[in-house]
């Protein structure tokens, strides 16, 4: 292993377990004194203390070898080792917290925001494991079993396992309590997906215009971004023009599309989201 190897493993794992520690402090600090079983396996955990006379720490852990044991056998080794060592490190943490608040109750006294803030900081954390290509096992391998044998798509089945975890909350909570982990489940997938996705996202900005010279002139001297020339020919009257697409952020979007109006109001504008860009620079020879 390279030194480079070695130091880029090492970032990745101090990543996660920071990662894994926030996960960790989101659930004692949160979600468990809401009592609200916001679909993952520290939810089930939570609710399976209620007739198991085990630490929840203990419970999650259990349930998180249970089932990377199946995922394994069921799915393969995609996992990995990222993943493994998340599955032991949120348990672990929350062992240490129980450990060190052993009669916490809660930070807010209101469910609704001890149910917001589990949501916010988990969103972010999971934001960071993506980042580093892990995950944090648990419901993810059921979701991966049930897209395998079951074709159903990661995202429904990943909610699917979440509002089914929730709503184990009816064996010991009251109507709202279950009511919150379900709307909680569902939120935490959106934020989630907002801080995976949409703080990166970008815009593909498409143009046909007669003043594409002096439009892509503006993009590389005055946003200093990039743009490719694509040959087209229109299908209507079989004449054939250029095309210019440039990749841009939302300060960039703005003062792009002001300066099109500008330049030539009939320009032929298309827009598209863009979350992830990636290049591979050629090796040299």
């Amino acid at each position: 292993m390279t030194k480079s190897v070695f130091l880029r493993n090492l970032r990745d794992y101090i990543i996660i377990t920071l990662g894994a520690l926030a996960s960790a402090a989101a659930i004692f600090f949160f979600m468990l004194p809401s009592n609200v079983a916001i679909g993952s396996a520290s939810a089930l955990a939570m609710v399976l203390n209620n007739f198991i006379p085990i630490p929840i720490s203990v419970l999650n852990l259990l349930i998180n070898v249970v089932l990377l044991i199946i995922g394994f056998i069921l799915v393969g080794s995609e996992f990995g080792v990222k993943t493994v060592y998340v599955s032991i490190m949120v348990p672990f943490f929350m062992w240490i917290l129980e450990q060190s608040f052993p009669n916490f109750k809660s930070l807010t006294n209101d469910p609704l925001l001890d149910v917001l803030c589990y949501v916010l900081i988990v969103g972010m954390a999971m934001a960071v494991l993506f980042s580093t290509n892990a995950s944090s096992g648990g419901l993810d391998i059921i979701a991966k079993i049930m897209n395998k044998y079951f074709r159903i798509e990661l995202g429904k089945a990943g909610a699917i396992v979440g509002v089914a975890v929730a709503l184990t909350s009816a064996f010991c909570s009251d109507t709202k309590t279950v009511i919150l982990s379900v709307l909680g489940t569902y939120f935490g997938g959106v934020v989630v997906d907002h801080f995976i996705f949409g703080l990166n996202i970008k815009r593909k900005v498409c143009v046909i215009s007669e003043k594409l010279d002096v439009i892509v002139d503006y993009i590389l001297h005055e946003l200093h971004s990039g743009a490719t020339l694509y040959d087209n020919t229109g299908a209507y009257n079989n004449i054939s023009g250029k095309e210019v697409i440039a990749i841009v952020d939302k300060n960039e979007y703005r003062k792009l599309m002001e300066f099109i109006r500008k330049t030539d109001p009939k320009a032929f504008v298309t827009v598209y989201s863009v979350s992830e860009i990636r290049y591979q620079p050629k090796s040299k020879k």
